[in-house]
């Protein structure tokens, strides 16, 4: 994207802060956030940075494209302040798109959820079936049944993204979010200080690990093809979580063994492995993954070194 005033919902926080830097170099980008995942600390100055919700009136949606990243993220706030989630992934949602409908934009891109697929250990296509077990995931269900909602009865150009597993390490933008950060910050964080990372169950479970760089392309590529529907963001790759540990002893030269604890999570919900199939996504758009799990390992270990 080049010369367009943009706003990135969740803009403050982990992934959305990352996208409204990139896009900041090429575009007049608004940040909107309401500090209760995020920090306008992650913003670099050239992002206007505006603290509301996204269950608002007036918020700034005259803009060419907006990025929706503003949600709920976890199984754990959903099962806390259920109403709470469904306002904000769903009706937050809705406010924000038609805000921005009513003002001439018709190009929005947002997250959905790998987590709909379940447990997979073989590329999940996007037109395998979903299953909702967890409220967060009902949630980003009936985000992608809005969307199409806004594309079919507006015309407009409605993307959302399933994400699979998006990482990067605390020297980024997730040391704030403690226990809501991302697994790979956070087990990289223990290592590098003695401490055992605590994995569920027997640590076999299986991720499709995907740098938040090669997200951030994915979002603006799907808003510059003002792509429609939804496409998987993964590499089609997958690790154990005791892979991952081993990986990040071997980058910071320690010899931490993780500590094996109850998953509080219910076994009958908890995904136990994801992959990725993304060619809907290359077919489209030429997006590749560049960076590899190793390489991601090391620049998450970098600031540690």
């Amino acid at each position: 994207m080049r010369n367009q005033r943009v706003l990135v919902t969740g803009g403050a926080g982990f992934i959305g802060s990352n996208l409204a830097a990139e896009l900041a170099e090429r575009n007049d980008v608004v940040a909107l956030d309401d500090c209760y995942l995020g920090t306008p600390e992650n913003l670099p100055e050239n992002v206007e940075f505006v603290e509301a919700s996204v269950l608002e009136e007036d918020l700034p949606t005259d803009v060419d494209a907006v990025f929706h990243l503003a949600a709920l993220s976890s199984y754990a706030m959903h099962e806390e302040e259920p109403r709470r989630g469904v306002r904000v992934n769903v009706e937050g949602f809705v406010n924000v798109v038609e805000q921005a409908r009513r003002d001439g934009c018709d190009t929005v891109v947002y997250a959905s959820t790998s987590s709909i697929y379940g447990t997979r250990t073989e590329p999940s296509p996007e037109d395998a079936d979903v299953t909702v077990n967890t409220g967060y995931e009902a949630s980003k269900l009936a985000r992608e049944r809005y969307g199409e909602y806004f594309s079919n009865h507006y015309g407009m150009s409605a993307c959302g993204l399933r994400f699979f597993s998006v990482y990067q390490g605390y020297d980024g933008a997730e040391a704030h979010k403690g226990e809501f950060a991302n697994v790979i910050a956070q087990f990289a964080d223990d290592v590098a200080r003695g401490e055992s990372p605590k994995l569920y169950g027997d640590g076999t479970q299986t991720r499709d690990f995907t740098h938040v760089s090669d997200v951030v392309r994915a979002l603006e590529l799907a808003a510059d093809r003002e792509l429609d529907g939804v496409y998987n963001v993964g590499t089609g790759d997958r690790h154990s979580f005791n892979t991952l540990v081993e990986l990040l002893n071997e980058e910071l030269g320690t010899d931490v063994a993780p500590e094996y604890v109850e998953n509080p999570i219910p076994e009958e919900v908890y995904v136990h492995d994801t992959c990725a199939d993304s060619s809907k996504l290359r077919k489209a758009t030429g997006w590749e993954p560049e960076i590899g799990f190793e390489e991601g390992i090391e620049r998450v270990c970098e600031p540690y070194r």
